[in-house]
């Protein structure tokens, strides 16, 4: 397993800046699964905006078949909300959760969501292994 770091900035909800560093907090794997990370002011508290990917690009019957049986109630006791984004080159999830102000329990939150979505990804990519025409059109 290789450590990473994952930085949460503030993003301004009117410039689409980010504005300050709000943590930076280690991962021991799955960060090569996020596409993007930033939390924003939602009035009484501030939330995280996590994006979560594949680690490698897709074909696009792959790419579909990924969202068909990817199952987003797995991350459903780790983030308040999760949504497909279907605007971008691979499949992307927008998982939002409430940040955590003390670090070891933004780790430990990031951590989970993280080792959660690899093994759904796993667990789709082993279902999807022999689907191919069942998404080509010949």
């Amino acid at each position: 397993m290789e450590e990473a770091a994952i930085v949460i900035m503030l993003k301004d909800q009117t410039t689409g800046f980010l504005e300050k560093e709000l943590g930076c907090y280690t991962v021991a794997e799955g960060a090569e699964n996020v596409f993007g990370v930033y939390a924003v002011d939602a009035g009484e508290q501030l939330r995280v905006v996590l994006r979560l990917t594949c680690e490698k690009e897709l074909s696009d019957w792959e790419y579909n078949a990924v969202f068909d049986y990817y199952d987003t109630d797995a991350l459903a006791g780790l983030v308040d909300s999760v949504e497909e984004e279907e605007e971008h080159l691979n499949p992307v999830w927008k998982a939002e959760f409430p940040f955590l102000q003390e670090a070891s329990e933004m780790e430990e939150k990031l951590s989970a969501i993280l080792e959660t979505h690899k093994r759904e990804l796993d667990s789709v990519y082993e279902a999807i292994v022999d689907k191919r025409d069942d998404y080509c059109e010949e």
